[in-house]
């Protein structure tokens, strides 16, 4: 028996890694010895994975729970080292599967290669060429370290050959994003949307017609350096805000973005903050959407596959085929870029958009197949 692990370090691998969960199953039923654990680094009772997120994605809850809860980076690295190190150590496993680019993910990136046993990175290739960013460092690790780089796309295994990656250890095997997203777009639900401000709530019936019509924009924020800039978000959203042309602004945000945001609504009329939202229930949101402005990759990438026109608010992105094919433009950190980009989303002016190569929802049946052999 082949027996593999899947390490996932955050709610947001959740996501990528259901499909592989699924094209397991599948080469199981045609005669494949594979068995297969599950590992996540956080803790079993770990707010961010809400009760519907396992159901939504049609996937088990995890096998193992590491129990790993730290604030700061390195003192979360050292602890998932320890405690993946342990769990390698009572059972069996032919190859580790990791995703991303967390801290949790390069520490079990590093134990998987002291214990000797072979890794594979799904998503490898990914560069914003920062690297004051920690994320960067940790892909450079955890590409360096990989025995499989599974990529995106044609990009993604230009980057990881020229960094000294053998021929043979690079598999362009599509987007794995896609997989659960082709999966589900037929089980989206329309969601009852649950406002923060008392003003929201009296023209709750009003924004839930404008879902219905497709009459309105999702905004969506999460990266730390933005938010820390209140000074210049406050004149994104003020940009955004007025460039929308009366469209409510949708955003369902958490945590810090949430704090943030919310005494800044005042001066922004049509922002509209609405409690999370569940994997379907967002996938709804963002599909029926007129345009969206977001500061996630993972978002973006959605966005180009529904042909849902999309702002990044950053100078670069990690997926540019969403950008050369798909319906992604980025605008930095620039209100002045921004107020223009929403001016044409709100519109309807919007370049035409393709889907990258190999989004057909067949990414992780090729991954497992390679690593089946």
């Amino acid at each position: 028996m082949k027996n593999i692990c899947i390490m996932v370090g955050a709610r947001p691998n959740f996501v990528k890694v259901a499909p592989l969960l699924w094209a397991i199953d599948k080469a199981k039923a045609e005669g494949h010895d594979i068995g297969c654990q599950l590992v996540y680094a956080g803790r079993e009772d770990d707010p961010t994975l809400e009760p519907s997120l396992f159901d939504d994605l049609q996937m088990s809850r995890p096998d193992v729970f590491l129990g790993v809860d730290c604030s700061s980076l390195n003192e979360l690295t050292g602890c998932v080292m320890g405690r993946f190190e342990a769990y390698l150590a009572i059972h069996p496993t032919d190859v580790v599967i990791v995703v991303d680019d967390l801290a949790s993910t390069m520490a079990a990136a590093i134990v998987t290669k002291k214990c000797g046993i072979p890794l594979a990175h799904i998503v490898a290739g990914t560069r914003s060429f920062d690297m004051k960013m920690p994320k960067e460092i940790n892909r450079l690790v955890i590409d360096g370290l990989s025995d499989y780089l599974f990529t995106a796309g044609a990009g993604a295994c230009s980057i990881v050959t020229r960094e000294g990656a053998e021929m043979s250890q690079i598999y362009m095997v599509g987007n794995v994003l896609i997989d659960t997203l082709r999966k589900n777009r037929d089980r989206f639900v329309e969601p009852v949307l649950l406002f923060a401000s008392a003003r929201d709530k009296a023209d709750s019936q009003q924004l839930q017609s404008a879902l219905r019509n497709r009459s309105y924009l999702v905004f969506t924020l999460n990266r730390k350096a933005l938010i820390a800039g209140k000074e210049n978000l406050t004149r994104m959203l003020v940009a955004m805000s007025e460039a929308s042309k009366g469209l409510p602004v949708i955003a369902p945000l958490r945590g810090a973005a949430r704090e943030t945001v919310e005494p800044l609504v005042a001066s922004c009329p049509n922002l509209h903050i609405v409690s999370p939202l569940s994997y379907l229930e967002f996938g709804w949101l963002t599909a029926h959407a007129r345009g969206i402005i977001t500061d996630s990759g993972n978002v973006a990438e959605e966005a180009t596959f529904n042909a849902v026109p999309c702002i990044t608010l950053n100078s670069y992105t990690e997926h540019i085929e969403t950008v050369k094919v798909g319906s992604n433009v980025l605008v930095g950190e620039d209100a002045d870029k921004l107020r223009e980009a929403v001016a044409d989303m709100a519109s309807g002016r919007w370049k035409k958009s393709g889907l990258p190569d190999r989004w057909d929802g067949r990414t992780a049946e090729r991954i497992i197949q390679i690593l089946a052999q």
